[in-house]
């Protein structure tokens, strides 16, 4: 049995603020000069709620920078790859996507986080606008929403709740998500493996979102 190569895998970094939109022509540009013809942008761009605040105690200011990363800025950058792939017609059967790391927070409610949930649940919408806006030119949108993932920003706000859930079976399968479990759902809505699927959200988180009567 002969296993074909995998292909050479290459990596350009491009810096970013997603918040300046003026920057993101130039940034899409520098990529595909480095890279080759775009078929996939995964915006996974964001901020979290910190540190934690009564949402009737939130300030305008936080709530605005997590609009102007989370919503505002993945709105305009997913625009402008959009026109983009419009404008450069796809090398036959070319896979071509966008996809939105969203969140279990685009529908469950955090009261301490309410500009992180408000934008994700924005975000979400987002998505389907895109999704119904660009199939008839043959451009799939996927939604991602990660559960309770192990990772240095949910550290920051501390774990022990989230993990007397895992124990309680609050997150039926009782472990915590990693950035791998996120990571192998992208690659799959990436390479096209999910056809005949748009706009529609995926939970990466354990089974969480299944509503339980005890």
């Amino acid at each position: 049995l002969s296993v074909p190569e995998a292909p050479e895998a290459r990596i350009h970094y491009q810096r970013l603020d997603i918040a300046d939109l003026g920057a993101h022509e130039a940034a899409l540009d520098a990529v595909e000069a480095a890279l080759g013809p775009l078929t996939c942008l995964v915006n996974n761009a964001g901020i979290a709620a910190r540190p934690l605040t009564d949402l009737l105690a939130l300030s305008p200011q936080a709530f605005d920078r997590s609009v102007d990363i989370n919503l505002r800025g993945t709105f305009f950058l997913s625009q402008a790859f959009a026109r983009h792939l419009i404008t450069h017609p796809a090398e036959q059967g070319a896979y071509r996507s966008l996809v939105f790391i969203t969140s279990i927070a685009a529908e469950m409610v955090s009261p301490d986080r309410a500009q992180y949930c408000t934008t994700k649940a924005a975000l979400s919408m987002v998505s389907r606008l895109f999704a119904l806006r660009l199939a008839a030119e043959n451009i799939h949108v996927h939604e991602v929403r990660p559960g309770f993932m192990r990772t240095a920003m949910t550290a920051s706000a501390g774990t022990e709740v989230i993990d007397r859930w895992m124990e309680e079976g609050r997150v039926p399968q009782r472990r915590w998500g990693s950035p791998e479990d996120v990571g192998q759902a992208v690659s799959t809505l990436a390479q096209g493996r999910l056809p005949y699927m748009t706009g529609q959200p995926l939970w990466v988180a354990g089974g969480l979102n299944i509503a339980q009567a005890t």
